[in-house]
């Protein structure tokens, strides 16, 4: 139970990660401003998070079981917090999925969809009436920079992510009226280990329905692109955490929040041409035209970002 003076923050998504080190940085809190309801649909998976936590687990820290996939769940886990009372929502639950779209079938595609999308829907749906009524509150969605810009073979989680931030961005307008303030946390790659087990079996996949050279641009162009991408600019978990924690502690916290600001020129040029030539075109002649300029240019990157200014990437400063 939180104590006098300490804000409810409730997250999804705790069992690994982003959500994990997320609940872990705010338990620890030297202020002890935070009491962090962690959640995850399968408790049998708390033993990462509870030895993270360490002594801040029950004391600024308890656990919840919670799917976002189900209505009755999301109702189950809000009721169970004293009042009802959630000052900060972390809507952090969220699956990928990665290939040519002729392999992926529409119930994956839907998975996608249900977590990623209508599992936030139904989170700020249950905590939204009682944040009006207390003219307080903020929600944080974990949103990714694709999100912002369509990456190939990324198509479904693409589109889960893009219709996270219209969501977002339409609700954010009529939450003000209520001293409710909407965030959106906009990573680009993240080492976890759930990106690089996916990268790793999907690259392992025979992806029946694809033709022969779609499954060749893919398994030999995209994915080692991709790792490429990954180890020069990729972020860690816990540079997320850092980043979500100065949203939540900003006296005027700002709508969208990319993480990584050498990511920021690649999203920038979607706004640069409003044909969206310029973003297609130029994503093209990376992947298949210039591919060992490409892997050249991440080598030089990687040798670049060094720890210091993989910190100075962690915003908003």
């Amino acid at each position: 139970m939180a104590s006098s003076g300490q804000k409810v923050v409730l997250i999804t998504g705790c069992s690994s990660g982003i959500g994990l080190r997320i609940a872990v940085l705010l338990a620890k809190d030297e202020k002890k401003r935070y009491h962090v309801i962690a959640t995850m649909r399968d408790l049998k998976k708390k033993d990462k998070l509870v030895e993270a936590a360490g002594d801040a687990y029950g004391q600024t820290l308890t656990l919840q079981p919670l799917d976002v996939c189900s209505d009755e769940s999301v109702k189950q886990c809000v009721n169970s917090v004293k009042d009802r009372h959630i000052d900060i929502l972390i809507n952090n639950a969220g699956i990928g999925l990665l290939g040519p779209i002729e392999s992926i079938s529409m119930e994956e595609m839907k998975k996608v969809f249900e977590t990623n999308f209508f599992g936030m829907v139904r989170m700020i749906k249950e905590v939204i009436p009682d944040m009006k009524k207390r003219r307080s509150g903020h929600i944080v969605v974990m949103s990714s920079v694709m999100g912002l810009q369509g990456v190939v073979f990324n198509d479904v989680y693409t589109a889960s992510k893009f219709a996270v931030e219209g969501f977002c961005e339409s609700l954010a307008v009529q939450l003000l009226k209520f001293n409710v303030n909407m965030s959106l946390i906009e990573p680009g790659p993240v080492h976890t280990e759930f990106e690089m087990k996916m990268m790793e079996d999907v690259a392992k996949m025979e992806f029946p329905g694809a033709d022969t050279d779609t499954i060749r641009y893919f398994k030999d162009v995209y994915i080692p692109s991709s790792m490429d991408i990954f180890e020069a600019m990729g972020q860690t978990p816990e540079d997320i955490a850092k980043c979500t924690k100065k949203v939540i502690e900003s006296s005027r916290p700002r709508f969208r929040n990319l993480t990584n600001s050498l990511y920021t020129p690649i999203v920038a040029m979607k706004y640069a041409d409003e044909t969206g030539g310029l973003s297609v075109h130029t994503f093209y002649n990376l992947l298949f035209n210039f591919g060992p300029l490409m892997h050249f240019s991440m080598t030089i990157l990687k040798c670049l970002t060094c720890s210091c200014l993989r910190r100075r990437t962690i915003s908003p400063n």
